[in-house]
């Protein structure tokens, strides 16, 4: 997972967690974000901008999984995509980008506190689902990134069968991780293996790490 702090973020410093750990304790969160105004994890959304432009459309609904206080819903709304609904596990979060977002005016987003691998929402919701970093958490203790345990594949796939559930046919997942993700791509038989739902997969290199876009195909089941 990507620590580093983004010198151009409008925030208060953050003190690193004791251990890696710490960042699947919720009471983490919460203080943090009690603290933190403002943290973009994998860069800002200037640096990939052009690639979210080329494939969301301005009348698409988008779904942002994991908010945290990124700006990137914001930055979305500015650039004309105003259906956008945002999701935290964290209710601090959740209370602290609604105050946000209607003292600059976005009254459209929304933002709700729910669990990415539970998502509440009905089949075919979304055009486009948005991941920035929040997957990188479930591969906290996953031992060997390569090589993860059961658990964590559980985990993972409990996400990808929740955002195949949500998006509209055709709809696309885009990802924004850590860079590992091209091993993982170009590993047919992982892929294989973990039995991805029934999607299509584009990534390409940006300076943060990798951006994944995961195309949801037809109308096929999981």
């Amino acid at each position: 997972m990507d620590t580093a702090q983004n010198p151009d973020s409008d925030h208060k410093k953050t003190d690193p967690p004791s251990s890696a750990s710490a960042y699947l304790d919720p009471n983490y969160w919460n203080q943090r974000f009690s603290n933190e105004e403002h943290y973009e994890w994998f860069k800002d959304y200037s640096h990939f901008r052009h690639l979210m432009q080329s494939h969301i459309k301005p009348n698409s609904s988008v779904l942002e999984l994991g908010c945290g206080n990124s700006q990137l819903c914001e930055e979305l709304y500015k650039d004309g995509i105003t259906d956008i609904t945002c999701i935290d596990l964290s209710s601090v979060a959740v209370e602290r980008m609604k105050e946000s977002l209607l003292s600059k005016g976005y009254e459209e987003i929304k933002v709700l506190e729910a669990d990415m691998l539970d998502l509440p929402f009905s089949n075919e919701r979304f055009d486009v689902v948005i991941e920035k970093g929040t997957m990188d958490v479930l591969f906290v203790d996953s031992g060997d990134p390569w090589n993860p345990q059961p658990a964590t594949i559980s985990k993972v796939m409990a996400m990808l069968e929740g955002v195949h559930k949500v998006l509209k046919p055709n709809g696309i997942f885009i990802s924004i991780t850590f860079g590992q993700g091209r091993r993982c791509l170009d590993d047919e038989d992982s892929i294989e293996k973990i039995q991805m739902p029934s999607i299509s997969l584009y990534h390409e290199d940006v300076p943060a790490g990798t951006m994944q876009m995961k195309s949801k195909q037809g109308n096929h089941g999981p």
